[in-house]
């Protein structure tokens, strides 16, 4: 059965949370507290610890999407460190308090061997470091959800109506993929978009992750369908509850938050960032309004304009030669976790986006598309 991520943004991450960190709830990131020996170690890293940062974490949540790599058995966890590098693995004990107990084991030998050079052990109501990742956690079946997503099966492919919006017929239903893109290409006919170039590519990989592409999609905090919108996000776009389920006005109303947001942020991101290269803006970016809508737009300008929450951006702006823009992203959240309740259940949601991606671009049906040019450099 496909399991799927849910969104920080509907409140319907409480597992994905306890998976972020370590083996419970109470180890999420609940810390605020910044004399915690663990938040004191996030703060005293420099910031170019950053440095690779994005690609790091694309390959733990890989092992763990693809059940693959130190995650092929999903009785594990796995340790890393600040800049995302894999350190350990263990296997699980026969239950969280003896899984626990083998994780500070590691901790403290990974310490003892100078892989690290400061430890923390975890326990209730106290994150560990190094970092742990559950690999038996919820998460999509990225090659089920791709194939829903591309209507392999007659049963996948959709019709209908919505607004002013009419796409395909009952005698000849099309995708998920060709909806999300008339979509797209009406508003945009209509100027009623301004969005980076590949932000439809990173929409269709959200509707991957959020619901598996699928229909019917209800998540314990009442978020529905494809994109997993909340009832209050679907009124504010003006959808009788009646048609909450429909897949033309969850595309239409995603589009009209995601534009919301990029008209919200493009201010401060611009004074913060726009003198870098135009590719690597672009990307900087699409990746921000990804966890705007996972996290939340305010939360994302705090990370650009607030005095103490945006100190990381000011250093990766003046010091992004050095920087993909994937790592100035994941960095402005590695070094400020603990803080507005950010943690690494964010960096995932934005990972898990960009594996999902990545898998629906290597499609034979969208490999040599213009969907799926990448226009801009990972730098």
């Amino acid at each position: 059965m496909v399991r799927f991520l849910k969104s920080l943004r509907q409140l319907a991450v409480i597992f994905i949370l306890a998976a972020s960190f370590a083996v419970t709830a109470q180890e999420a990131q609940t810390a605020t507290d910044e004399d915690n020996d663990w938040t004191r170690i996030v703060r005293t890293s420099p910031y170019w610890v950053s440095q690779g940062v994005f690609e790091n974490i694309l390959t733990i949540r890989r092992w763990v999407l693809k059940e693959s790599g130190y995650c092929s058995s999903a009785d594990r966890h796995i340790l890393f460190d600040m800049r995302g590098q894999f350190l350990a693995w263990i296997n699980d004990g026969e239950d969280r308090e003896a899984t626990q107990n083998r994780l500070n084991e590691t901790r403290q030998s990974l310490h003892e061997k100078g892989r690290v050079e400061d430890w923390v052990a975890g326990g209730s109501g106290q994150t560990g470091y190094p970092f742990a990742l559950s690999c038996d956690q919820p998460h999509v079946n990225v090659d089920e959800a791709v194939a829903r997503y591309l209507g392999t099966l007659p049963a996948d492919r959709i019709w209908g109506a919505w607004d002013d919006l009419s796409f395909a017929t009952s005698g000849a239903p099309g995708s998920l993929h060709d909806a999300l893109m008339y979509v797209y290409g009406h508003r945009s006919s209509q100027n009623r978009l301004t969005l980076p170039t590949a932000l439809p590519r990173y929409l269709a990989g959200q509707i991957l992750i959020e619901s598996g592409a699928q229909a019917r999609a209800h998540s314990r905090a009442n978020a529905k369908g494809i994109l997993q919108l909340s009832p209050s996000a679907l009124s504010d776009c003006e959808i009788a509850p009646g048609n909450f389920w429909h897949r033309l006005a969850q595309i239409d109303c995603a589009l009209r938050l995601m534009n919301q947001n990029a008209r919200n942020l493009a201010p401060v991101f611009q004074q913060r960032f726009g003198h870098l290269p135009e590719a690597k803006r672009d990307r900087l970016f699409t990746l921000l309004l990804v966890q705007a809508y996972h996290g939340g737009a305010g939360r994302v300008q705090a990370l650009l304009d607030d005095p103490v929450l945006a100190q990381p951006a000011e250093y990766f702006a003046a010091k992004h030669e050095r920087f993909s823009a994937g790592d100035i992203a994941f960095g402005l959240i590695f070094h400020n976790l603990g803080r507005e309740r950010l943690g690494l259940a964010s960096l995932y949601y934005v990972a898990d986006v960009q594996l999902a991606t990545e898998a629906l671009c290597r499609t034979a049906k969208l490999t040599a598309t213009e969907f799926c040019e990448w226009k801009y450099s990972t730098n």
